[in-house]
């Protein structure tokens, strides 16, 4: 599932498939060992795959239709609506909360309760401050259009074209490793979203959306490896994502090859290369991934 909108803003990232070229994603996926691989060739794929693992992921946006087209209701239950942005002291807080609250605003805006993204918006604007990237978002403008309920595309276009900004903006000034925390805090969020969701909506596409976050979550642990050691507060945070990579061991996906398919585009024939996937995983193992999700999302969200 390719990421229709490049992450209602950092929507950059939440749920996803993975990077998958499909020259090496014909047989069953292999769960590589991300503390294997080698501290300088980690900094080399946190810095260069950032982009290509953004492309490549579904949004919060693609989930909350996903939803949608289930007929699940909207719940502000399943919004962070606890986390205080003033209580977010460092910057290691505010990333990550950035891209949290991004992706509950992705989740607000697919169900057109853009007139309840007000605070969010305003809590969105003191963390983008606080890391010095506000000038990235235009908050008078996407407010407007909220209040208003008018042009949904215009909002969302406005919203991914900001943390598009702000992502290339940190990466090119030595500051990846913010932007990789946003990335992660919406994939938290994304996936929590879609777990506590699939208990209630048993559907078997949401069941494989929630299986297939293996193969990203291995993407986002490179991601973080270099940053593990910086200070406790990064430790922590890798430390988690083990802990979801733990409960993934045994699911198991493979994907199959299907006809090349030709489309007609700017003039020219593109062929495309299809292919299905099949994700293996037991009701034991959904259990285990969404108590594990909640349990570190909820610790994430209160700081404990």
């Amino acid at each position: 599932m390719k990421g229709k909108f490049f992450l209602v803003f950092i929507i950059v990232t939440c749920f996803c498939t993975s990077c998958r070229n499909s020259s090496n994603k014909t047989t069953e996926f292999i769960f590589p060992e991300a503390d294997s691989v080698p501290l300088g060739e980690s900094e080399k794929l946190s810095t260069e795959a950032i982009e290509e693992i953004s492309k490549n992921i579904s949004s919060p946006v693609e989930i909350a239709n996903l939803l949608q087209m289930m007929s699940v209701p909207f719940s502000p239950d399943y919004l962070a609506s606890s986390i205080d942005p003033n209580k977010q002291i460092t910057a290691f807080d505010k990333a990550l909360t950035l891209g949290i609250l991004g992706a509950d605003l992705g989740y607000l805006n697919m169900y057109e309760r853009t007139g309840s993204s007000i605070d969010i918006l305003s809590s969105i604007r003191k963390l983008a401050e606080g890391i010095k990237v506000g000038q990235f978002f235009d908050f008078e403008t996407i407010k407007r259009l909220s209040l208003n309920k008018s042009n949904l595309d215009s909002l969302l276009f406005l919203s991914i074209d900001s943390y598009t900004q702000i992502d290339k903006y940190l990466r090119d000034n030595a500051r990846g490793q913010l932007s990789s925390l946003m990335i992660i805090g919406v994939w938290i969020e994304g996936q929590y979203l879609a777990t506590q969701v699939v208990k209630n909506y048993p559907d078997p596409v949401l069941k494989d959306r929630i299986g297939e976050q293996k193969i990203i979550l291995n993407d986002l642990i490179l991601l973080a490896n270099p940053y593990c050691s910086k200070d406790a507060e990064y430790a922590r945070l890798c430390g988690y994502l083990q802990q979801v990579k733990e409960k993934y061991r045994d699911v198991r996906i493979s994907y199959t090859l299907g006809e090349p398919v030709s489309v007609e585009k700017d003039g020219g024939l593109v062929i495309t290369q299809t292919e299905t996937s099949k994700v293996e995983m037991t009701e034991e193992q959904l259990a285990d991934i969404i108590q594990i999700t909640k349990e570190i999302r909820d610790k994430l969200i209160t700081k404990n």
